[in-house]
């Protein structure tokens, strides 16, 4: 292929990557199956790797992030980015409405009320239609260069699309028409990124299970990813951007309504609140936020309140604004449901990993539907901006009306006899130093017990060997394995495989029959499969979806420990932290002793998820989403048959998914496979998969 060629060829494979990712990400509405999508993509990759010159910063394959930076530069905002004024009124919110009016007698006021998405604000600069600059809004003025972060973010179009006319059931047909227009020569979008609800608690539950401190909430969550300085890092976070205004532009006719301007940037590429109203009083503006009060739990993303604003941007300019926000709008809070109650005392939890977590110990209070009697402080540094103190009271809600928090202290309650708390610089369990770590930003200080043989650790670890989704040691509680550790009989995984039947039975509330019980589990787990063991380490960072990934790769654990740092981040999903971590845990003495005793216990090293790969079976490399409840099959039976038969199971429908197995009460998921076309099986169609089925692994939905 001659370069000409190729740059004709490279031209088209761009546009037709772009209109599918736009499709996808943005409209929601795929337009062609994942299996068509992967070869467009891979074929626009392996030309730009034969043609480097092609490869354009624009380019859509250009969204993995690069080398991590050394800081983010200032940047100026060419037009401020004003915060709003709150209010958890709504009659202040009224107050407002007829305050604006005074401010313009004798016009007819339009207003739009859109939902406040809780993320973080920033601004996208487009120079000729291609991205250029992407900034925090810092202090308004100034903020901070994350272009590289932003442009990892998938609805955020690297190149801006020439607008077409709003087409039938288009979003842009809620607002006013959308006709072609000019791109203009600058134009600076103002938008809000968050992180998903399904995506934050999929995160946090693969940072607990590779032993890291989850993220307090999915705000916190977002502004940490974009402060990161390895855009790599923030490619693998469930993040988007929902456009909400218009900064600096120039050479180009600008709408003159927020209702238009929605129609006209959704045009352009971007994707906007999936509900808007446009309100002609205060009356219609006191239903819409009901009808958005209503609505919101079903968006997958918090959202704590509603932004009215005035329609017009000319009366806008009339109205003008403060040194710190516009006075033409207005951010109206929902109250969420919360309840007071008593601090009684602040203890310290130790985890597998040594880190200390402060949880506030309340007296019991009922709340959305549950009794809390605990709450987690995260960390010493939530606890000091709170300035949570034993004795207070104070206020809980439950953070995305899952976790229990404490939002703030009733400081006007306040006796005297509050004590602050001092966060402890040794460990209560064993009394070792404790060193302060740095997380990423937005999980704060972590400060972790630097004595491996902690007892809460020592816990910790075995319990984490044990359990279910590890090497699945039947019988193997919280109680048991405390007395155990406390006996001195079992200090590491390995100490299992020598106990006896005297010694278990010897243990309280432990007799003959229990003991021999707990004894088979420890001897059936020697034969669970690669991955169960290298996920039961506890390895940091190394979560079961990762140790399913090294074992796909590595047919022993013996190849995975020789592999090096390069080998490593060869492996889906293993980047440099993950290969660093892996390293370090195998460089220590003490757990190279520990491989050996579990080898010498007779332990399986070998992988079957490796051979199924290798074998080519009929669902080699088909990812696999299961929801609902089958009929006959749990979820880690179905998990098994499909490793097995060399597929692979993740926990949430994508472009990537090949097959959705549903049982009774499917949810969400279900209706997301159909809205993108993915095969849907039930449990009768799934036992019919054996090789000698003649199976199909055809992905596309059968239509009636």
């Amino acid at each position: 292929m001659t370069l000409a060629e190729a740059q004709r060829r490279h031209a088209r494979l761009v546009s037709e990557v772009r209109e599918h990712d736009h499709a996808y990400y943005v409209l929601a509405r795929p337009a062609v199956s994942d299996q068509e999508y992967d070869q467009l993509y891979r074929e626009l990759a392996d030309l730009e790797t034969e043609f480097p010159e092609l490869a354009t910063s624009d380019s859509p394959t250009q969204r993995v992030g690069g080398q991590p930076l050394a800081g983010f530069a200032p940047v100026h905002h060419a037009v401020p980015m004003l915060s709003l004024e709150n209010s958890y009124s709504e009659a202040e919110l009224m107050d407002f409405v007829r305050r604006v009016q005074r401010l313009l007698p004798g016009e007819t006021l339009e207003w739009s009320v859109e939902p406040k998405i809780d993320g973080v604000a920033v601004s996208l600069r487009y120079e000729d239609g291609r991205l250029v600059l992407g900034a925090t809004r810092g202090d308004g003025a100034t903020g901070d260069d994350i272009t590289a972060n932003l442009r990892t973010v998938r609805s955020v179009p690297l190149r801006l699309r020439p607008p077409q006319d709003a087409a039938p059931g288009d979003p842009g047909d809620l607002f006013s028409s959308v006709h072609p227009a000019p791109i203009p020569g600058v134009l600076e979008v103002r938008a809000e990124v968050f992180m998903t609800r399904s995506g934050f608690r999929k995160l946090n539950a693969e940072r607990e299970d590779a032993g890291e401190e989850p993220f307090v909430n999915p705000r916190n969550a977002a502004a940490g990813s974009l402060k990161q300085l390895d855009s790599r890092v923030v490619a693998r976070r469930p993040l988007h951007l929902v456009v909400h205004g218009l900064g600096e532009v120039s050479g180009g006719g600008a709408p003159a309504t927020q209702m238009a301007m929605v129609g006209w940037l959704r045009g352009f590429g971007f994707r906007a609140a999936e509900r808007l109203w446009c309100c002609r009083s205060a009356e219609e503006i006191a239903v819409a936020l009901r009808e958005l009060d209503g609505l919101r739990s079903k968006f997958d993303y918090e959202t704590d309140g509603a932004v009215v604003k005035l329609n017009a941007f000319a009366l806008r300019t009339r109205v003008g604004a403060t040194s710190k926000a516009p006075r033409w709008a207005m951010a109206y809070k929902f109250s969420a449901e919360q309840a007071e109650t008593r601090l009684r005392a602040i203890t310290i939890q130790v985890g597998r990993t040594g880190a200390l977590t402060p949880v506030a110990e309340l007296d019991p209070v009922f709340l959305s539907g549950s009794t809390i009697s605990r709450a987690t402080l995260h960390n010493e540094e939530e606890l000091r901006r709170k300035d949570v103190r034993v004795g207070d009271t104070v206020v809980i809600e439950k953070a995305g009306e899952v976790i229990p928090a404490v939002v703030r202290v009733r400081v006007d309650q306040r006796t005297g006899s509050e004590q602050p708390f001092d966060f402890p610089r040794t460990c209560p369990v064993c009394g070792s130093r404790v060193s302060r770590e740095q997380g990423e930003a937005g999980e704060g200080v972590v400060w972790r017990c630097a004595n491996p043989d902690c007892a809460a650790q020592v816990r910790g670890r075995i319990e984490h060997w044990c359990a279910r989704g590890a090497m699945d040691i039947d019988g193997a509680g919280e109680v048991l394995v405390a007395q155990l550790v406390e006996r001195g009989l079992v200090r590491d995984p390995a100490d299992l495989y020598r106990l006896n039947l005297e010694e278990v039975a010897g243990l309280e509330r432990m007799g003959q029959k229990s003991a021999a019980n707990f004894l088979a589990g420890i001897e059936a787990s020697k034969q669970r499969d690669l991955w169960r063991l290298i996920f039961g380490l506890g390895i940091l960072h190394v979560g079961a979806g990762v140790a399913k990934a090294l074992a796909r790769s590595f047919a022993t654990l013996d190849d995975l420990f020789a592999a090096s740092q390069t080998e490593l981040t060869r492996v889906e999903d293993i980047g440099e932290t993950i290969a660093c971590s892996l390293l370090r845990w195998h460089g220590d003495p003490r757990n190279r002793d520990l491989i050996g005793r579990l080898r010498k216990a007779g332990l399986n090293f070998q992988s079957a998820l490796h051979q199924a790969a290798a074998a080519a079976g009929p669902l080699a490399g088909k990812t696999w989403v299961l929801t609902g409840t089958l009929p006959s099959l749990t979820r880690e039976e179905a998990t098994a048959r499909i490793e097995a038969l060399g597929g692979r199971v993740t926990g949430a429908v994508s472009r990537k998914t090949d097959f959705v197995l549903a049982g009774i009460d499917p949810g969400s998921k279900l209706a997301k496979a159909r809205k993108l076309g993915i095969r849907v099986l039930d449990e009768a169609e799934f036992r019919r998969m054996e090789p000698s089925a003649g199976f199909s692994a055809d992905n596309r939905a059968e239509t009636d």
